[in-house]
């Protein structure tokens, strides 16, 4: 990759392979002499981050550099081992339609007025002929659109937890139907299938002359045909506010019960949640800014946002709080191994600044020993096509 010389800093270097990469170094189509220019740029922007850095605190007493790192490394060659990388990101809302577009097509015909027309199948073969109404839709979810459009605010960079699991699931449920149910179902859809007209009409009718005068059931004897319709006369009742339902008719006749065909069935998606224990411990003035500022973004990134402040800090509506992007590096670069993320939320964040089972601080202050414990949920679920290659599920175990 045409990076020139790389940084000793694994944070600075970091921060130059993901910039180039968002600038679209890692494009197989461009000339060298455009790799090379991405690659300049690509350089400022850590040389930037670097001075940021090296800032010393300012009047409120908290590091004010947009590269957060904790413990402080003594030199720039040190690496603290694998770590665990927070990016905040500015919340992004879709631009309209709630991120959901539909287009409708062969449905409607403009007028010579300009006028937008329902058209009715008649009409329809008129106009498309052979063509039956198409919906389509596209959604863009909040992972794609905010990742395309990022803002970074700043990185924090921290140990690896002690405890590193991810939990994937997914709901299925218990579903039965009988099949009196599919039988009512068969009549609904071929009554759909022939339009809500007089052929509709005319199905219904022939269904509920069959069921009042009789109708044959195949491989099943009189007397039980006799007790289903007597089940659908008790469905029948049930709607009236009785409470003889069609199973309990068929088992009073004839000692049986509807097979209700049970089965498991997928029911929807959830989201991961991710909760980390960070136990702080600072060593120096410096460490325990930049701890004091890590708490201190973390807290401020999360809440969400009233507008311009004023007496009351309240408006009529509230922005969402910023999201972030987690990852785990090795040596300054993605782990090869552990699981990747989609974009955050920080759901809960508790801090102890007791952990040491009892309250002691520094001269300035600082706690000896705290435990800050963070709670991540995605904002998107996982899908199978996110292990596709070039989807972002990287080299490692995949989301």
């Amino acid at each position: 990759m045409a990076l020139g010389t790389w940084k000793k800093d694994p944070k600075e270097n970091a921060i130059l392979q993901e910039t180039y990469n968002e600038l679209g170094g890692n494009n197989a189509n461009l000339s060298n002499s455009q790799k090379l220019r991405i690659s300049e740029k690509a350089h400022k922007i850590a040389g930037k981050t670097r001075v940021a850095n090296e800032q010393e605190s300012g009047s409120s007493g908290h590091d004010s550099s947009i590269y957060l790192s904790y413990p402080v490394a003594r030199t720039n060659s040190e690496k603290t081992g694998d770590t665990l990388r927070i990016k905040c990101i500015e919340y992004v809302p879709p631009e309209e339609g709630a991120g959901l577009g539909i287009t409708v097509k062969n449905a409607f015909y403009k007028t010579k007025s300009g006028e937008r027309k329902f058209l009715d199948k008649a009409t329809r073969d008129e106009y498309f002929k052979g063509s039956q109404i198409e919906i389509q839709s596209s959604l863009e979810d909040a992972n794609s659109r905010i990742s395309r459009k990022q803002k970074t605010k700043y990185y924090i960079e921290l140990p690896i937890p002690q405890e590193v699991n991810d939990s994937n699931s997914v709901t299925w449920g218990e579903d039965k139907v009988n099949a009196l149910e599919l039988a009512a179902l068969s009549v609904a859809q071929n009554a759909m299938k022939g339009g809500v007209g007089e052929a509709a009409v005319q199905t219904a009718r022939v269904a509920v002359e069959a069921l009042n005068t009789g109708v044959s059931i195949p491989g099943l004897g009189s007397d039980t045909q006799d007790a289903i319709r007597a089940a659908i006369s008790g469905a029948a009742l049930s709607q009236l506010g009785s409470n003889v339902s069609a199973s309990s008719v068929i088992a009073r006749s004839t000692g049986q019960i509807l097979n209700n065909n049970l089965e498991l069935l997928f029911a929807g998606v959830n989201l991961r949640s991710f909760p980390y224990s960070i136990t702080f411990s600072p060593r120096s003035p410096k460490e325990s800014r930049v701890v004091k500022s890590i708490i201190r973004s973390l807290k401020q990134s999360m809440a969400p946002k009233a507008g311009e402040f004023n007496e009351t800090s309240q408006g009529i509506f509230l922005k969402s709080p910023d999201v972030f992007q987690l990852d785990y590096l090795k040596d300054g670069r993605n782990h090869p191994f552990l699981n990747d993320f989609k974009l955050c939320a920080l759901t809960g964040m508790t801090v102890n600044y007791t952990n040491a089972g009892t309250y002691a601080s520094y001269e300035d202050g600082t706690p000896v020993n705290i435990r800050m414990n963070l709670t991540f949920k995605e904002l998107n679920p996982i899908y199978n096509e996110d292990y596709l290659p070039g989807n972002g599920s990287g080299d490692g175990v995949g989301f």
